[in-house]
Protein backbone atom coordinates (compact mmCIF):
# COMPACT_ATOMS: atom_id res chain seq x y z
CA UNK A 1 0.00 0.00 0.00
CA UNK A 2 1.85 3.14 -1.14
CA UNK A 3 -0.24 5.09 0.02
CA UNK A 4 1.46 4.82 3.76
CA UNK A 5 4.48 5.97 2.65
CA UNK A 6 2.97 9.19 0.78
CA UNK A 7 1.13 9.89 3.92
CA UNK A 8 4.18 9.95 5.65
CA UNK A 9 5.50 12.07 2.98
CA UNK A 10 3.22 14.76 4.26
CA UNK A 11 3.27 14.21 7.67
CA UNK A 12 7.16 14.54 7.43
CA UNK A 13 6.75 17.91 5.27
CA UNK A 14 3.83 19.72 7.49
CA UNK A 15 5.95 18.65 10.37
CA UNK A 16 9.00 20.61 9.09
CA UNK A 17 6.68 23.89 8.23
CA UNK A 18 5.26 23.50 11.85
CA UNK A 19 8.44 23.59 13.17
CA UNK A 20 10.20 26.01 11.23
CA UNK A 21 7.52 28.29 11.95
CA UNK A 22 6.75 27.03 15.04
CA UNK A 23 3.20 26.72 14.57
CA UNK A 24 0.58 23.97 15.75
CA UNK A 25 -1.30 22.48 12.25
CA UNK A 26 -4.70 21.91 12.79
CA UNK A 27 -5.38 20.83 9.04
CA UNK A 28 -3.42 19.84 5.68
CA UNK A 29 -4.84 20.54 2.22
CA UNK A 30 -3.81 18.14 -0.69
CA UNK A 31 -5.60 18.44 -3.82
CA UNK A 32 -5.43 14.81 -5.39
CA UNK A 33 -6.17 13.94 -8.94
CA UNK A 34 -7.85 10.82 -10.29
CA UNK A 35 -4.99 9.76 -12.24
CA UNK A 36 -2.50 10.24 -9.09
CA UNK A 37 -2.66 6.44 -8.60
CA UNK A 38 -3.81 7.58 -4.94
CA UNK A 39 -6.78 6.08 -3.45
CA UNK A 40 -8.58 8.63 -1.15
CA UNK A 41 -9.95 6.90 1.22
CA UNK A 42 -6.47 4.43 2.19
CA UNK A 43 -4.69 7.99 2.29
CA UNK A 44 -7.04 9.07 4.71
CA UNK A 45 -6.94 6.21 6.90
CA UNK A 46 -2.66 6.53 6.64
CA UNK A 47 -2.64 9.82 6.92
CA UNK A 48 -4.21 9.28 10.91
CA UNK A 49 -1.45 6.17 10.91
CA UNK A 50 1.32 8.49 9.80
CA UNK A 51 0.18 11.20 12.33
CA UNK A 52 -0.11 8.88 15.81
CA UNK A 53 3.00 9.95 18.00
CA UNK A 54 3.81 13.18 16.16
CA UNK A 55 3.11 16.96 16.25
CA UNK A 56 0.23 16.39 13.35
CA UNK A 57 -1.91 13.78 15.70
CA UNK A 58 -5.15 15.03 15.64
CA UNK A 59 -4.89 16.93 12.72
CA UNK A 60 -6.87 16.64 9.30
CA UNK A 61 -6.16 16.08 5.82
CA UNK A 62 -8.75 17.66 4.11
CA UNK A 63 -8.54 16.07 0.33
CA UNK A 64 -10.04 17.86 -3.11
CA UNK A 65 -10.24 15.58 -5.60
CA UNK A 66 -9.01 16.96 -9.14
CA UNK A 67 -11.13 15.60 -11.88
CA UNK A 68 -9.37 14.72 -15.78
CA UNK A 69 -9.04 17.07 -17.87
CA UNK A 70 -7.98 17.01 -21.33
CA UNK A 71 -7.44 19.16 -24.23
CA UNK A 72 -9.71 18.16 -27.38
CA UNK A 73 -8.04 19.06 -30.78
CA UNK A 74 -11.04 18.65 -32.80
CA UNK A 75 -13.22 21.12 -30.52
CA UNK A 76 -10.04 22.90 -29.50
CA UNK A 77 -11.13 23.43 -26.40
CA UNK A 78 -10.53 22.03 -22.87
CA UNK A 79 -12.70 19.28 -21.60
CA UNK A 80 -13.50 17.06 -18.37
CA UNK A 81 -13.68 13.31 -18.96
CA UNK A 82 -16.85 11.46 -18.01
CA UNK A 83 -14.79 8.40 -17.11
CA UNK A 84 -10.66 7.72 -16.80
CA UNK A 85 -11.46 4.58 -18.69
CA UNK A 86 -12.52 6.02 -22.25
CA UNK A 87 -10.14 8.93 -23.05
CA UNK A 88 -12.65 10.57 -25.81
CA UNK A 89 -13.50 14.23 -25.85
CA UNK A 90 -17.31 14.12 -24.27
CA UNK A 91 -18.82 16.33 -26.46
CA UNK A 92 -17.18 15.44 -30.04
CA UNK A 93 -16.10 11.50 -28.92
CA UNK A 94 -12.30 12.20 -30.66
CA UNK A 95 -9.64 10.38 -28.82
CA UNK A 96 -8.06 13.25 -26.52
CA UNK A 97 -4.71 12.38 -25.33
CA UNK A 98 -3.65 15.55 -23.97
CA UNK A 99 -4.12 15.61 -20.00
CA UNK A 100 -4.49 18.82 -18.59
CA UNK A 101 -5.34 18.57 -15.32
CA UNK A 102 -6.15 14.66 -12.86
CA UNK A 103 -2.24 14.02 -12.15
CA UNK A 104 -1.97 16.32 -8.69
CA UNK A 105 -1.10 14.92 -5.61
CA UNK A 106 0.38 18.60 -4.15
CA UNK A 107 0.13 20.17 -0.24
CA UNK A 108 -2.07 23.03 -1.14
CA UNK A 109 -3.00 24.87 2.26
CA UNK A 110 -1.71 23.81 6.21
CA UNK A 111 -4.81 25.51 8.58
CA UNK A 112 -2.07 26.61 11.70
CA UNK A 113 -2.23 27.75 14.94
CA UNK A 114 -0.03 30.31 16.17
CA UNK A 115 2.59 29.04 18.97
CA UNK A 116 4.24 32.11 19.41
CA UNK A 117 1.24 34.10 20.76
CA UNK A 118 1.29 34.42 24.02
CA UNK A 119 -1.51 37.46 24.85
CA UNK A 120 -5.01 37.35 23.43
CA UNK A 121 -5.21 39.08 19.80
CA UNK A 122 -5.89 43.24 20.16
CA UNK A 123 -4.15 43.25 23.96
CA UNK A 124 -1.38 45.31 24.45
Amino acid sequence: MHELSIAMSIVDMAREEAELREVVIDAVYLELGLLSGVMADALLFCYEIACSGTVLEGSRLVITQIPVEVYCLSCKAPKTLTSIQWFCCPECGSPTPEVIHGKELQITALEVQDERRTAPVGSA
